[in-house]
């Protein structure tokens, strides 16, 4: 019997062996099948993260660049500074940079946005990059801003192709962070070094893996007295997982699961830490749940019963959280969905606002050129009735060859009314086809008829030759009319009232697999050429009375401009105003050519 009995203890214990065993088999399964889908939303939280960090320093990596081709600033470092302050002002206060400096080529500071300091960039190792020809990245606790900065440093290129300078621009890092402080999960940025410099927890801030190394490298520079140790242990497991063990963070997981990403756009790496409590708490729930299930397996048909039951409650939770996932998708999928269909409105609806804005705009041009097109109607009219009653008389007198001579200029009137009726026609239709090859001559030629009698009105020289050859570019002819015509009578509005010669001149030229159309007259010019295709941008005067009287085209309400421009890009073209040297402003239109199938006649 006590061999029985002791057999049975054996037994009882092996079989209490075993399950231990399994139930811990089965927990460390549990354990690393929970981090590993940790670990795959963990990278894409931190890939999304880093993504959202690049972005965000890119725009003033761009800006940088940006700058260094400004001729202002190209101006100041050669020594002319007029305007430069006021410059980094304006693009710092718009682009949120904490501040920009013009650098010259012995590292002094020649202009900023907030006050010429006297540092000296000279031995930095952004500058230093800088001055190799490319583009400088750094990042410090700066002293003259008191807080943590990046500084993108770009070199200024003279117009023979040394370095001459450079544009650095300091961005404020508390700013970038404060947009996902307290996010989940916990994630840092860390150099070189091994320093935290970017955190959405702001304890992490300054944390280093060796408080006792350098404190300068070519991306950073820190004081000694603002780094901490990290105060982590870290766990591998065999994947080459680390779990670090955190302690004296109030905000940050005591255990997470560590994640890395390289950044080297930034010179950082992307570190995230992920709490795995819950991963824990699964791997105990599956360990206990085996152990159930084999303490069951060997026990009495009451227990078998509890642990169907217990299976039961833990397949009812399962499927109930996939059920509520499901949920969420689907939601997730319609207001998606949605959004997609509201966006594909709006851009249907923009679209024709755009159509009816252009065609607004050829019937505003139509409207003030209406009394002039009228007089030039007025003419061949009075013209073909003296001749009809001339010719009639003729005839009476049987003088048939002067009657045919009177019949003949009728003939030739009336063809002249019916192309400048056509034109008009051409004009005012909404035009919806697609690109075509259009030749330039024709457009130009039908502008000019309907642009004659204002300019004959006005006392404007317009002078253009037609080429001899076609100029077929490729457009639609009366979108292409409308964007001539603007030009051509902003020209016109232009030099309105002034005492010297008024005077349109108009030429085309073929440049390899371009052409290009110039419009230029001999007004005052443009004041503020950068803003001319801002929509509601003029110089005209609008009044209440203009407008009840339907003159807004007249009068400016700085919609030409604009939606020549759009047209110009709708072509694949590209529309540009400047000054004159010679006085005046010159507006040039680039658009794609095509050989003509066939010699227009």
């Amino acid at each position: 019997m006590l061999n029985a009995l002791h057999t049975r203890i054996i037994a009882v214990m092996a079989f209490l062996v075993a399950v231990a065993a399994l139930s811990a088999g089965v927990g460390w399964v549990g354990y690393m099948s929970a981090l590993d889908q940790l670990e795959q939303r963990g990278q894409s939280d931190l890939a999304l993260a880093s993504d959202r960090l690049t972005s965000e320093l890119h725009r003033y990596r761009e800006l940088a660049v940006l700058m260094a081709d400004h001729p202002i600033v190209a101006a100041t470092v050669d020594g002319d500074a007029t305007g430069v302050a006021e410059l980094l002002r304006q693009t710092a206060d718009k682009t949120g940079s904490l501040d920009i400096l013009v650098v010259s080529v012995a590292g002094r500071e020649l202009a900023s946005a907030s006050g010429i300091g006297a540092e000296l960039h000279r031995q930095q190792p952004y500058f230093t990059r800088a001055m190799d020809g490319a583009l400088g990245v750094f990042h410090l606790v700066h002293s003259r801003y008191g807080q943590r900065t990046f500084l993108f440093a770009s070199p200024v290129f003279s117009d023979a192709g040394p370095v001459i300078g450079a544009v650095i621009v300091v961005v404020d890092v508390d700013a970038v962070e404060a947009v996902w402080r307290g996010a989940r999960p916990t994630v840092f940025f860390t150099d070189e070094l091994g320093v935290t410099f970017i955190s959405n927890r702001s304890e992490m801030v300054f944390m280093a893996r060796e408080v006792g190394m350098t404190t300068r490298s070519a991306t950073a520079e820190y004081a000694p007295d603002l780094l901490r140790p990290f105060m982590t242990h870290s766990v591998v497991d065999r994947r080459g997982r680390a779990v670090w063990t955190v302690q004296g963070q109030r905000y940050v997981p005591r255990a997470a699961l560590h994640l890395s990403l390289p950044l080297p756009v930034i010179q950082m790496t992307g570190e995230a830490l992920l709490d795995v409590a819950p991963a824990q708490l699964l791997a105990l729930l599956l360990a206990g749940v085996a152990a159930a299930i084999c303490l069951a397996f060997g026990a009495m048909l009451f227990l078998a019963t509890e642990r169907r039951r217990t299976l039961a409650d833990a397949n009812a939770k399962l499927e109930g959280a996939v059920q509520t996932r499901t949920a969420e998708l689907s939601r997730a999928n319609a207001e998606l969905r949605h959004e997609v269909g509201e966006r594909t409105a709006t851009e249907a609806q923009l679209k024709k606002a755009q159509s009816d804005l252009v065609q607004a705009g050829k019937l505003s041009a139509l409207g003030q050129m209406s009394a002039g097109i009228s007089h030039e109607l007025n003419q061949p009219l009075m013209a073909i009735r003296s001749y009809a009653e001339n010719a009639e008389s003729y005839l009476e007198r049987g003088n048939t060859d002067i009657a045919g001579q009177n019949l003949g200029r009728i003939a030739d009137l009336a063809r002249r009314m019916g192309r400048i009726i056509r034109n008009l026609r051409s004009f005012a239709k909404q035009e919806s086809e697609a690109l075509t090859d259009v030749d330039l001559r024709s457009v130009m030629v039908a502008v000019l008829e309907m642009t004659q009698a204002r300019a004959k009105s006005s006392g404007v020289d317009i002078a253009w030759t037609a080429a001899e050859t076609p100029l077929i570019v490729r457009g639609g002819e009366v979108r292409l009319q409308q964007v001539v015509l603007n030009l051509v009578t902003n020209a016109m509005d232009a030099m309105e009232g002034q005492k010297n010669v008024a005077r349109v001149e108009i030429d085309v030229e073929k440049i390899d697999d371009r052409v290009e159309l110039r419009v230029r007259d001999t007004g005052p010019g443009l004041d503020e050429p950068d803003r001319i295709f801002d929509p509601f941008y003029t110089t005209k005067q609008v009044n209440q009375n203009a407008i009840d009287q339907d003159e807004v085209g007249q009068n400016g309400m700085g919609l030409g401009l604009s939606i020549s421009y759009g047209l110009v890009q709708s072509f694949g073209g590209m529309i540009r105003g400047r000054n004159h040297p010679d006085g005046g402003a010159i507006f040039t239109v680039t658009l794609d050519a095509t050989h003509p199938r066939e010699a227009a006649p």
